[in-house]
């Protein structure tokens, strides 16, 4: 059996990027968030050292941008690593206005009254953090601010199959007009129609026998922008956290970077 449902904008994925989306478009649109499994089930609760931005007025953002171009060898995009960085600042003040619980400094010596702290190819602290559970944070609390929206429904373990679009309908142009989506709930096919369509389901991590993400990083919204006629690029680039706690037989459990960042040393077992 078939559900039909209508909104105005639909968003496929519940991670920081989704909800964030959602949170930040007007109260008069129907908009509706997918997730695969639970709304906190992909990476970004995952994240535990903080988010980077220019908070400290010893920082600039020149020195930032750097920073970050040095990092990436050379192959980071510098129009977008520029406006990664000067929005930094406006997307933290915006997480604090959500009432992300971050780390308070009483010395009076840090930016805003939070703890900064530092990691890997950062020449200043500029690392602003939720304890070592940055992402958790972040994660709980948009997720009980898209709870308490009344024109935001939440769709839960649902596995997107894949787009709508014109041609598929054997419409003219290639538009895209909704999803399909099988509630792993009762194991039905639901059709989703909107207006706009936002994906952002995250990497494809998975593909590996040993990753850093969650197991639902599969790759599925980039395979059905490619089904749907958009150009992928760029799909050597993917994230392994550089420590983790590792066990054959379990998922690897990560290490914040910031111990790195504040003196740990990595050493092998002969020392």
């Amino acid at each position: 059996m078939s559900t039909s449902l209508d909104f105005d904008v639909l968003i496929i994925g519940s991670g920081a990027a989704g909800l964030t989306a959602a949170l930040n478009l007007p109260d008069t649109c129907r908009v509706a968030v997918v997730s695969k499994s639970a709304l906190t089930s992909g990476a970004t609760l995952w994240a535990q050292g903080g988010i980077a931005a220019v908070l400290d007025d010893a920082d600039s953002l020149e020195a930032h941008v750097q920073d970050t171009l040095r990092a990436g060898a050379g192959l980071c995009h510098e129009d977008a690593v520029r406006y990664t960085v000067e929005h930094g600042r406006e997307a933290i003040e915006w997480l604090i206005d959500q009432g992300v619980d971050f780390t308070r400094d009483d010395s009076g010596e840090q930016a805003l009254g939070y703890h900064l702290t530092r990691e890997g190819g950062h020449s200043h602290r500029r690392i602003i953090h939720s304890a070592d559970a940055t992402g958790r944070a972040v994660s709980n609390t948009l997720v009980d601010r898209v709870q308490e929206a009344p024109h935001i429904t939440l769709l839960e373990n649902r596995t997107c199959v894949d787009l709508i679009t014109h041609a598929k309908l054997f419409l003219p142009g290639n538009r895209v007009v909704g999803a399909y989506l099988l509630n792993r709930t009762n194991q039905t096919v639901e059709t989703v129609r909107a207006r706009f369509v936002v994906l952002a389901t995250g990497g494809a991590s998975s593909v590996y026998l040993y990753a850093s993400n969650p197991e639902v990083s599969t790759g599925d919204g980039i395979a059905m922008a490619w089904r749907a006629g958009c150009r992928v690029a760029n799909m050597e680039f993917n994230q392994f956290h550089p420590t983790c706690l590792y066990h054959p037989d379990a998922r690897a459990v990560l290490i914040s970077e910031a111990v790195r960042g504040e003196g740990g040393v990595l050493t092998l077992p002969n020392g």
